[in-house]
Parts: C-alpha cells; structure tokens; sequence
C-alpha cells in the first residue's frame, strides 16, 4: 500500500516523458569517470613500485652487513664506501616515498570529491528533468550549466593525470604542488555552485507546488524541510 501512495505522488509531480535533447553532458561524465580511474589506479603503482625499491635497498644493505665478518682490514675501505653510497641512496628513496605517499592522499582526495560532483549531478539532473514544475526552456539552461561544470571538472581531473605523469618526468615539487592546488581549488569552486545551483532549483520547484500536498511531494523528493 505504502509502495503505491509513493508510485501515485511521483506521478503527480513528475512526466514520464524525458527531455528530448542531446545530454551533451554524458560524454563529460564519462571523461571525469575515467580520468579519475586513471589516476587512482596510476598513483597506486607508483606508491607500490616506490615501496617495492625501498624494500630492495634495504635487503641489499643486510646483504653487505653479512659480508662485513668476512672482509679483512684492506676490504674495509672499499665496503665503507660501497654501504655509504647505499645508504644515501636508500634515504634518498625513502624521501620519495614519503612525497609520493603524501601526494597520493592529497590527489586521492581531489578526485573523491570529482566523483562526488559527478554524483550529485546525475542525481539531481534525473530528478529535475522529469520534474514539471520546470519548462523544457529552463531544463535546457539547466543542461548548459551542468555542461560548464563538468567540462570545467574534466579538466581539473587531467591536471591530476599530469601530476602522475610528472613523476616520469622532470618536474619540480614546487610546480607539481602548484598544479594539485590549482586542481583542488577549482574542484572545491565547481562542487559549491553545484551544490548551490542544485539546491535553488530545488527550491524553485517547491515555490512552484499547486498545493500543499504538491509542496509535501516535492520536499519528500528532494530532502528538503
């Protein structure tokens, strides 16, 4: 019973009939999705190939430690030498493995919130497209701007993906982190005017309830008080 009074109030407020234009933002949704992929999966090679170097640096350095009994006086000089240069190279990469890994949180994070704004669109897009409070003319402005945001985020998430290919590269940290921060803070930008776009639009349609018992529908539909 409760299933059919909720499939009844959907009706009232909702057509089945889709907006016949082109999502022109799905190839964007799909670009975010697969970038984000990229670069997830690319950074948790990298951490793994760095730890994996690490470890064998460390085996090579036991390997010398057992030789040391085994050497005489006139070895000693050259071992010296040999377990120096292996040291500085193991601390060496252990630094990188220290940036590699704090970076890997920092990109990790950005791209959450690119899935996250990916999620909020398709979410409300699927609600307000079928909405009737909204005209085909505002549904469309709508589509327009979703497609600035998320091209806007597609873009974001490639800066991350040259962020992973810079550590192939030569980069300095100081230009890596300036490409992450500019990532990040356009990410931050375009997931607070979604956000407030959507809730405006949500709330347009509140204003626009024939009724009290339309406005409930709506408040139930979109979570709001």
């Amino acid at each position: 019973m409760v299933r059919k009074i909720a499939f009844m109030l959907l009706l009232v407020v909702f057509t089945a009939t889709p907006v016949k234009q082109a999502e022109a933002a799905i190839p964007w949704a799909e670009i975010i999705k697969q970038a984000v992929k990229r670069v997830v999966r690319a950074m948790d090679l990298l951490v793994q190939r760095r730890q994996n170097r690490q470890i064998r640096l460390q085996n090579a350095q036991k390997a010398i430690e057992n030789t040391m009994a085994k050497l005489k006086l006139d070895e000693i000089e050259d071992w010296v030498k040999k377990q120096r240069d292996l040291y500085k190279e193991y601390y060496e990469e252990l630094k990188k493995v220290k940036a590699v890994v704090s970076y890997y949180f920092r990109i990790k994070a950005i791209a959450d919130k690119q899935v996250a704004i990916l999620k909020q669109y398709q979410t409300a897009w699927a609600l307000f497209r079928n909405d009737k409070h909204f005209s085909s003319q505002e549904l469309a402005h709508m589509q327009k701007v979703y497609q600035g945001m998320l091209s806007e985020t597609g873009r974001a998430a490639e800066l991350l993906e040259l962020v992973v290919k810079s550590f192939t590269l030569e980069m300095t940290d100081v230009k890596r982190l300036e490409i992450i921060d500019r990532s990040a803070a356009s990410t931050d930008q375009i997931y607070d005017a979604l956000s407030s776009f959507n809730q405006e639009n949500k709330i347009l349609s509140l204003s626009r309830a024939r009724n009290e018992f339309d406005a409930k529908v709506v408040k139930s539909l979109y979570g709001l008080e």
